[in-house]
């Protein structure tokens, strides 16, 4: 599990583990976590007015926000929240990720949906930008923000698995759909490969306005399908199914 998590990345430590004076490896970490009884490890995905994943305490939800993303493992009362540090340039950077191990509430996640609930939400959510971005007329909806798209699937799932052996068939086809559709939205708003203009073809605060309202709930569905689909084995294992 720690290589999967590490990917390419040069080091993952962690800090503030019980029992630990300093940071360790992430192997030893994981360790020490199941010898304290977790059951398996939760996704957060948090953004500015939606705690998706997280349950408290306020401490640890701050930085988890502050973050973007977060770990809960379940069982323990203990989360893990990730500082990224990158140096190089683009396509050979150096990337070291020190996970800092904090005291979380055992309660249920903030909004987190059922696979079933994330597979017609983004379904729906997909169909209604599409509309609402052709009708505006900007880049997303296009043939080019199509090919833009491929190309960016491509890179992100290059030599990948999307999920590890054993997570449902519903839980990948689920976490696809949550990915093209977060793609579709980063190349939409002009954070992804839209054309390299700022915006795309919205020419006025008016229709950049519109696409943003158009695109909020669309990015909030597929962050939701994601952590779904992410804890779906989980929540499995928790349900007692085999």
């Amino acid at each position: 599990m720690a290589l999967r998590i590490t990917g390419e990345d040069a080091v993952h430590r962690v800090v503030g583990l019980p029992g630990e004076s300093g940071p360790v490896g992430l192997t030893l970490a994981l360790g020490r976590l199941r010898a304290l009884g977790a059951a398996g490890l939760r996704l957060a995905l948090p953004a500015p007015g939606h705690p998706l994943g997280l349950s408290g305490p306020p401490e640890f939800n701050a930085l988890a926000l502050e973050a973007g993303e977060a770990v809960v493992a379940v069982g323990t009362g203990l989360g893990l929240v990730p500082e990224v540090h990158a140096a190089g340039p683009e396509g050979d950077e150096h990337v070291e990720v020190l996970w800092q191990c904090l005291p979380v509430r055992e309660a249920p996640p903030a909004d987190v949906p059922s696979l079933g609930e994330a597979e017609r939400e983004l379904a729906e959510a997909l169909r209604e930008a599409t509309e609402v971005l052709t009708r505006l007329d900007v880049a997303g909806s296009g043939p080019a923000a199509e090919a833009a798209l491929e190309a960016y699937r491509a890179r992100a799932g290059r030599g990948k698995e999307i999920l590890a052996p054993g997570y449902p068939p519903r839980a990948a086809r689920v976490l696809e759909l949550a990915q093209r559709v977060g793609a579709l939205v980063a190349i939409a708003s002009g954070s992804g490969d839209g054309g390299g203009r700022e915006h795309g073809a919205a020419v006025s605060a008016a229709e950049i306005t519109a696409r943003a309202a158009a695109l909020r709930p669309v990015e909030r569905t597929a962050r939701r399908a994601q952590v779904a689909a992410y804890n779906a084995l989980l929540e499995e294992r928790e349900r007692g199914r085999p």
